[in-house]
């Protein structure tokens, strides 16, 4: 996503609601000098990239967002690890780079995916599929 498409992004998930160009333009404008044209090119780009469904409202569209923020976040990270050529170097890399605070969070989310989604047990050496010993 480039930096418009980011900051209307923004806008869209704080909101949490239908949003139209114009209140979009409207809030833009309060930190840039920005045309109604361009914000609803940005819109439209981010609808035909799948960012956004929209519904047509009077003369307008009302745009919402098709995934959270947290959901775009995860799957940069995901992009980014998958182009590595060393994943696990990279996520060492990554881990160092993390306050303190944002590995516990790390920590939290791990604790939730083990939780919600455990691993299946696995066979002991020399133990069969069910966990029996092999004859």
């Amino acid at each position: 996503m480039g930096e418009l498409e980011d900051a209307v992004m923004t806008r869209v998930w704080q909101w949490n609601r239908p949003v139209t160009v114009r209140e979009v333009l409207e809030d833009l404008q309060q930190e840039r000098s920005i045309a109604y044209t361009t914000v609803m090119t940005v819109m439209d780009n981010l609808h035909q990239k799948g960012w956004v469904r929209r519904e047509v409202e009077g003369r307008a569209y009302r745009y919402t967002a098709v995934s959270t923020r947290a959901a775009y976040s995860a799957a940069l990270m995901n992009e980014a690890w998958a182009q590595s050529d060393n994943p696990a170097a990279a996520l060492v890399a990554f881990f160092g780079m993390m306050s303190p605070e944002q590995r516990e969070s790390l920590n939290d989310a791990i604790r939730i995916v083990q939780r919600d989604n455990p691993l299946p047990a696995t066979p002991r050496e020399g133990e069969g599929d069910e966990g029996t010993p092999r004859p």
